[in-house]
């Protein structure tokens, strides 16, 4: 499974971005995508999932209200979003899209949301 993210920005507080996270190769086999983000110094953290096959979501209680997960998937390719809205500083990281397969997790390369105040 390949994952290409992309979305991200610069934007001012209060503001909104949408992310988006394309799976290609065996994408078959995906029964969870999700969003972790990363800021400067910090671990890696869980931000939102989405399952496969009947869209049940979670999120971490930081975004909860302001962020909403989603997905499609049509064919050969699957593609997950992320509407974030409400934006905060704290909410600036690199963003980085996961999919579960086959017992496997796949990363995505990361996109940057820095959020300014």
């Amino acid at each position: 499974v390949q994952l290409q993210a992309s979305g991200g920005g610069l934007v001012q507080a209060g503001n909104s971005l949408r992310l988006s996270c394309a799976a290609s190769g065996r994408t078959f086999s995906i029964y969870n995508m999700g969003w972790f983000r990363q800021a400067p110094g910090k671990e890696r953290e869980f931000v939102a999932a989405i399952s496969w096959s009947v869209s049940n979501t979670y999120y971490a209680d930081s975004v909860k209200g302001r962020f909403t997960i989603d997905r499609f998937g049509a064919g050969r390719t699957a593609t997950v979003y992320l509407q974030m809205n409400a934006l905060m500083p704290e909410d600036t990281a690199v963003y980085y899209c996961r999919a579960i397969s086959m017992a496997r997790a796949y990363w995505g390369q990361g996109t940057q949301v820095t959020v300014s105040s």
